[in-house]
């Protein structure tokens, strides 16, 4: 039979572990809470390389988006504006292995009524609307539907939020607004 002071010293044992067990749960599930709804924007250095390994698996062209993948095997999808203004999603794995390359269709054919944005109606909404939103990255470049406005922008500013600016056919800033 254990003395009283055996069991006292064996109780107090269990709580400590049960106890940090339940602490490391705690910390433990709090870390994969935050990995399950970390942004999925690729940033930095990653963006860069993975961009670039997307560009050259197209062909050329500019790097619209870089986000992580969200199906199984696939660790990014980037999403490139080619030369020709046409854009394809690409999809890597983690060794930057193409696994799939999707040309987005127009809105255009999707029914909405846009029409093409030229190279030089691009390059001048662009102007106008870094010259809204200073110093940041323009991400797309649309006709409008809306009437009254002939454009819009979608730009990424030096703080990460992103806008929505709307241009008239003169290329004026009507509104810009911060998306949510």
């Amino acid at each position: 039979m254990l003395a009283p002071m055996n069991i006292s010293q064996l109780r107090s044992k269990r709580v400590i572990v049960t106890t940090a067990a339940l602490a490391a749960l705690a910390v433990g599930g709090g870390v994969w809470a935050t990995a399950a709804n970390a942004d999925p924007e690729v940033q930095g250095g990653d963006r860069d390389r993975v961009g670039a390994a997307a560009v050259q698996a197209v062909g050329g062209g500019t790097v619209l988006d870089v986000e992580t993948g969200d199906d199984r095997g696939e660790a990014y999808e980037v999403e490139v504006r080619k030369p020709d203004g046409s854009e394809v999603d690409v999809l890597l794995d983690k060794d930057l292995k193409v696994l799939a390359q999707q040309a987005e269709t127009p809105d255009a054919a999707a029914g909405t009524g846009d029409r093409p944005v030229s190279d030089a109606d691009r390059a001048a909404a662009e102007k106008a609307a870094l010259g809204a939103i200073a110093g940041g990255t323009v991400l797309d470049v649309e006709a409008s539907d809306d009437q009254d406005v002939a454009y819009d922008v979608e730009v990424r500013a030096a703080d990460n939020t992103e806008w929505d600016v709307e241009l008239d056919a003169a290329f004026k800033v009507l509104t810009k607004n911060a998306d949510d």
